[in-house]
């Protein structure tokens, strides 16, 4: 049983499902590649159980079969194989897999397929075509607001909702929240989804080798993508995502316009200063004209940091965290922001001044 496929071509493949096969002590399967071939297809697969995914190619084959190879060794000498034009040859050789390139030859010690678990297809579920950089711009919009944690589920996956023209993602970690709309005339079957944050950044980099569009198929409880010949597929989280919509600040009593980039800078040098808590203050007089960040470390010492504003409103002290803070960043792409605050223990709103006003941002304050 032997296949034959260009260097380059396999360098892709691996790359791309390398990341999904982990380590895993108590399936060992799950730590490789399983490669499946016949006639004329080659399909591989990898999958942690969370998220899967499957690259079928067409190839020249002599029999048909299956093996599963372990992931870190394979992606290891793939990889160095000179990027010039060539051909792999891999054949199954008892227990092991024989591979050999115009310049070099190795054999793999294999792992039993028995199992390796399938890879579920979404079926009955609602489809439809979306630009994948939409996708990926609506998830790392929103995705570091939401929580590491696993103890509550909804709080640790990307919401992603259809509310008219536009696909909405929101986030949170119940001490900020981020949420993007983007538009995306055509998903008028789009339902809810809540997608495991842990299974974004495979997500993200699946999408970021799609040079187009992107079919995305949704149930209860998978979603799925595929796109020329490779299909990746995530689990859904059943559960209701908080309505955010009740906590986003409806009146305001100080307003503070500022660019982005002096934010950036004085945060970043306040951050010096900062306690372990990574707390910073804001200190906001719109009468004396005055936008000052202030930060304090027993161990180290303290900072105040002035930067022009154009402030309106009443005069106000706030603490947050400079983490917090600074993450949203990444997701305004407008020169100027608008920061708006309620009070001493109320959100403040993020978003930008002028242009693009599809993201927004609410972080809380700190409480000494």
């Amino acid at each position: 049983m032997k296949i034959e496929i260009q260097t380059q071509k396999i360098k892709e493949i691996i790359q791309k499902i390398d990341r999904i096969a982990g380590k895993h002590t108590t399936l060992p399967v799950l730590s490789c590649i399983l490669i499946e071939f016949n006639k004329n297809t080659a399909i591989f697969k990898a999958t942690n159980l969370d998220v899967g995914i499957e690259v079928s190619i067409p190839i020249k084959s002599e029999g048909s079969g299956a093996v599963a190879v372990p992931a870190h060794t394979l992606s290891a000498f793939i990889s160095q194989l000179p990027d010039q034009n060539g051909v792999v040859s891999m054949e199954i050789d008892g227990g092991n897999i024989k591979i050999t390139t115009p310049h070099s030859n190795g054999v793999i010690k294999t792992v039993p397929i028995d199992d390796f678990p399938t890879i579920p297809k979404v079926v009955d579920g609602q489809t439809y075509d979306l630009p994948a950089d939409v996708f990926i711009k609506g998830l790392k919009s929103v995705w570091y607001s939401a929580s590491v944690s696993s103890i509550k589920p909804e709080l640790s996956s990307i919401y992603i909702y259809r509310d008219g023209e536009y696909i909405n993602f929101a986030a949170t970690d119940s001490f900020r929240l981020a949420e993007k709309k983007v538009k995306a005339p055509n998903t008028a079957k789009m339902g809810d989804i809540l997608i495991p944050f842990k299974n974004i950044a495979d997500i993200v980099r699946f999408l970021e080798g799609v040079g187009g569009t992107v079919k995305v198929t949704t149930s209860k409880n998978l979603i799925s993508f595929s796109e020329n010949g490779t299909y990746l597929v995530s689990r859904v989280i059943d559960g209701v995502f908080p309505d955010y919509h009740q906590i986003i600040p409806k009146s305001f009593i100080t307003e503070a316009v500022i660019l982005k980039q002096d934010f950036i800078n004085a945060l970043k040098i306040s951050n010096i200063f900062s306690d372990r808590f990574n707390q910073i203050k804001l200190v906001i007089d719109p009468k004396k004209k005055v936008f000052d960040i202030q930060t304090k470390n027993s161990d180290v010492g303290e900072n105040k940091t002035s930067v022009s504003a154009a402030l309106s409103g009443e005069q106000i002290e706030v603490n947050f965290n400079y983490k917090y803070v600074a993450d949203c960043f990444q997701s305004i792409e407008a020169d100027s922001l608008s920061l708006q605050l309620g009070g001493l223990n109320k959100p403040m709103l993020i978003r930008s001044v002028s242009g693009d006003q599809t993201f927004l941002y609410i972080v809380m304050p700190m409480n000494r």
